[in-house]
């Protein structure tokens, strides 16, 4: 394991997106975030079927530092019920990975 991962949310709308996107990289929680969309999801919520157009938003990290991303996504976030998920990063650049090392404090 390299010990970096790739967390991702998904938000109503690009603005709430990039807000939690924009935070995350000042405070130093993520190297990068990226915002794509607009998205499809569907999904069962309050024990019916929705549909919804999203907004994701990816952000690389350090696998050390996941709790205080999930709490900072949580504090920013407009859902009851965020969608937080992480997929470590298995293989990369080392460029890559010693940047993300070198800009997450």
């Amino acid at each position: 394991m390299t010990g970096y991962i790739a967390v991702e949310t998904t938000t109503a709308t690009r603005e709430d997106a990039e807000k939690i996107a924009r935070a995350l990289v000042e405070r130093r929680l993520a190297a990068c975030a990226q915002v794509s969309g607009p998205i499809a999801s569907t999904y069962w919520w309050q024990g019916a079927i929705e549909t919804a157009e999203e907004w994701r938003c990816r952000l690389k990290t350090k696998e050390s530092r996941y709790a205080e991303v999930e709490s900072a996504i949580r504090s920013l976030h407009p859902y009851t019920v965020p969608q937080i998920v992480a997929w470590p990063i298995t293989h990369g650049g080392r460029d890559y990975l010693d940047w993300i090392e070198a800009e997450v404090k």
